[in-house]
């Protein structure tokens, strides 16, 4: 009778993937079992199609009930993956061994249903609670058991289901005994052993694969014997194998995860086996599932999915895969070619330097050759100098890395990528690779129909549609204008979309969900504007419900500023899409309310990065304002600015802003506001508040203050007093608040303040001030004690 030999491999290893492959070639199976669902089996032919690039992934779900969905990843140094590249030539048929995926996701979907009932339960219990303390003492002795006897139900369902869900105990063991392993070999971090004593070690691939047994088989002896769902995926396998040996092959490799081959090599009997399979498959429902190849992203391999395997660094491992030989050289080259493509300054002497560091560290750690460890930190002193920027780019780029995989495009489609597909089709809108121009009529209904799904794009941050500036033409609240530009990226975005829902409307509803419940009030209501936009119904509501408790409780202040203007769109432009606003309207009157109580005494003492946040957040309130086009709530807005502008506590940007805001008013007239720059920019005042009332003044169009003939003066005067070190300092501030003007503005700004300076006639001061003289005598004598001037009778 055949011997099967097992392949203990890690899911996502570059080097048992090699080993796997010269071991395979060796032994020449004629089947070979690899660990995985079974009903992807039918789909293992696709591995061999020439347009089929790793990363990729088997996606499977209930095709009742879409969202409940496995992905199975797989890269291209993946062990299974060069399996089945290797058998696709030869034409040796592939078997999968593992529990199936309709078995997984009948004990996921129990397991919900059980902690919903629990949940359900204990609300029960606490409602009963409750209105027992409320009842009369002679209805307490009454015994009301249904709360008890629900909750007794769930105890039974929880013992009867004890296997619902993946063991937290083997999982703990499994971590704790590589730890131990690894601490034995001198290792602090387990993941480090497994990469230098597995993953880059060279050598006979049976003799490797026989070790790694050996190791699992110690471990496992001291782990608690498996339960649950662990102990029926290795119940399939066992019986997966024995069927391979009764159906007559003779050569059989198995391929599974290191931590299982013990337990496959194990003497259980079929019977036992069978009993363990049959009480999972008698308890739960019967599932149809359905299965489809989608491409993956290196980004994505890092998450524990599936068979709960995970690459903390795919870019690296991809790396050890193509080359083996001179890895450190060639990982550093590259760090140092990343680098510069960034302008950032990498010769090759500092890569030869940075090769001898990670080779020496390797040497002090007793280890074959660098690692990713020893290569960051060489990265990090010699070609980024210490600084941590460069580093993370390296970790984003290369570590990580941006690989994207391909599926043939006849092969099995995603959910959510077939309901995209139709609904493109649908609504006759056009994928190209140049720019699509949309001018949308609301009006119409299937315009209508394209924003609402162009709006559910930007939810799942799908990058096919934008919407530009609108500047001139048609606007207004029936019109939307979209540019749309089809790019390779957006395969990606549908993939990652599936994980909140298989329609484009569920995973957007899916989506703002999973946002809310991490949500501040301003976010909530940026996100409830989306909502609406999207027409995603079920979403709106829960997200009001949301937003009226926040508004209540929240008391940071500049959260309640900008929580205003995507409520107010909502107010404003809702009725277009039939959203009524009369419920929304007294939370937009609580919080316009609460914004401005209290608001001078918060403005007071900040410091410069304080001011420009309080800033941003006075700004959405005028915002708020001009969508809504309140009259009332613009008067009481200007009331706090006129009253903050006097008041020398408050920091000069917002000083600025409030002249500014004034002067658009109308409240501020011309003469006002020069004998306020007057006293703005006094040299007796430091000359960084100055600099910052000033850019607080220019925030905005400069159509307004270049008319103002005083305030110019004032600010040339100002600036011809400043000592040179002074004017140095102040000029990066300077160029800050002219900045954001367009180039033919400021030119304008520069010929206004020459002809203002040739206008002024010979001996007069460019600025006068209007003075209180009775103010001033007061503080003449004061002046004079500090400046120790004689006293005069």
């Amino acid at each position: 009778m055949a011997t099967p030999v097992y392949f203990g491999i890690r899911h996502h290893g570059p080097g048992c993937a090699r080993a796997l492959r010269s071991a395979l070639q060796e032994l020449d199976p004629d089947l070979v079992l690899i660990e995985g669902p079974v009903e992807a089996e039918p789909l293992l032919s696709w591995a061999g199609h020439a347009d089929m690039k790793p990363p990729v992934a088997l996606l499977i779900y209930d095709s009742a009930k879409p969202s409940s969905s496995i992905f199975y990843p797989v890269a291209e140094y993946s062990p299974e993956w060069q399996a089945l590249r290797w058998a696709h030539p030869r034409q040796v048929p592939v078997r999968l061994i593992d529990m199936p995926a309709a078995i997984t996701l009948g004990l996921q979907q129990e397991a919900e249903e059980l902690a919903k009932r629990a949940a359900e339960a204990m609300v029960a219990a606490l409602d009963d609670e409750q209105s027992q303390a409320a009842a009369p003492p002679e209805e307490e002795a009454g015994e009301d058991v249904s709360a008890d006897a629900e909750s007794a139900d769930v105890e039974a369902a929880a013992t009867n289901n004890e296997d619902a869900e993946e063991p937290e105990a083997e999982t703990g063991f499994f971590q704790d005994g590589f730890e131990l392993l690894a601490e034995a070999a001198g290792f602090d971090d387990h993941e480090l052993w497994w990469e230098h004593e597995i993953e880059r070690r060279g050598g006979n691939s049976l003799e490797l694969f026989e070790g790694i047994r050996e190791a699992m088989t110690a471990l496992r002896a001291e782990a608690p014997p498996a339960a649950g769902r662990e102990a029926q995926r290795e119940a399939y396998m066992r019986r997966a194998v024995r069927t391979a040996v009764q159906d007559g092959y003779q050569r059989i490799a198995v391929i599974c995860g290191a931590w299982h081959v013990p337990a496959l090599l194990e003497k259980v009997s079929a019977k036992a086996d069978q009993e363990t399979i049959r009480e999972v498959q008698q308890r739960l429902p019967r599932l149809k599932v359905e299965v489809a190849w989608v491409p993956w992203t290196n980004q994505r391999l890092s998450w524990r999915s599936g068979y709960g395997a995970g690459v903390e660094a795919p870019g690296w491992y991809q790396h050890l895969w193509i080359s083996p030989e001179q890895a450190s050289i060639r990982w550093l080259t590259e760090s140092a070619r990343l680098l510069r493509d960034e302008d950032l300054d990498a010769p090759p002497a500092s890569v030869i330097e940075a090769v001898r560091l990670a080779e020496s560290l390797a040497s002090l750690r007793d280890l074959r050759a660098p690692g990713l460890a020893e290569l960051r930190e060489a990265t990090r002193s010699v070609l980024c100098h210490g600084h941590g920027e460069p580093i993370a780019l390296i970790r984003e780029r290369l570590e990580i890395g941006r690989g994207l995989g391909a599926v043939p495009a006849e092969a099995p489609a995603l959910p959510v990528q077939r309901d995209f597909e139709a609904q493109v089709k649908a609504l006759r809108l056009k994928k190209s690779d140049g720019i699509v121009e949309l001018d949308l009529d609301l009006r119409k209904e299937l315009d209508l129909q394209r924003s609402k799904f162009l709006h559910r794009l930007l939810v799942l941050q799908v990058p096919w549609a934008s919407r530009p500036p609108v500047s001139g033409g048609k606007s207004g609240t029936f019109h939307e204008f979209w540019s749309l530009l089809w790019k390779p990226e957006i395969e990606v975005s549908l993939i990652e979309a599936s994980l909140w829902g298989q329609t484009i409307v569920t995973a957007a509803a899916g989506s703002l969900a999973a946002k809310a419940r991490e949500a501040n009030l301003s976010q909530l209501t940026g996100l409830l504007d989306q909502a609406i936009l999207a027409d995603l119904s079920a979403a709106t509501e829960s997200l009001l419900e949301a937003v009226e408790a926040q508004a209540v409780a929240a008391a940071d202040l500049d959260m309640l500023m900008k929580a205003l203007p995507p409520l107010a769109r909502v107010a404003r432009y809702g009725s277009v899409r039939g959203v009524q606003s009369l419920r929304l309207e007294p939370i937009l009157q609580g919080l316009f309310e609460r914004s401005l109580v209290g608001l001078l005494p918060a403005c007071g003492s900040l410091d410069d990065a304080a001011a420009a946040l309080r800033l941003v957040s006075l700004q959405e309130v005028e915002e708020a304002i001009g969508i809504l086009d309140r009259q009332d709530w613009r008067e009481e807005l200007l009331g706090v600015w006129d009253r903050l502008k006097d008041v020398d506590s408050i920091h000069g940007l917002l000083r600025g802003y409030a002249c500014r805001a004034l002067l658009e008013g109308g409240v501020l007239d011309t003469e006002k506001l020069e004998t306020l720059a007057a006293l703005a920019l006094s040299p007796i005042l430091p000359p960084a508040a100055a600099t910052a009332w000033v850019e607080g003044l220019l925030r905005g169009s400069a159509v307004l203050v270049l008319h103002q003939d005083g305030l110019w003066r004032a600010l040339d005067t100002w600036l011809a007093q400043l000592d040179a070190d002074t004017f140095r300092e102040l000029l990066p501030l300077l160029r800050r608040a002219f900045a954001q003007f367009e180039k033919p503005a400021r030119r304008t700004m520069g010929e206004k303040v020459k002809t203002l300076r040739s206008a002024v006639p010979a001996g007069r001061s460019p600025v006068e001030l209007a003075l209180d003289l009775e103010r001033a005598n007061r503080v003449l004598p004061i002046l004079a004690t500090l400046l120790g001037a004689p006293k005069h009778g």
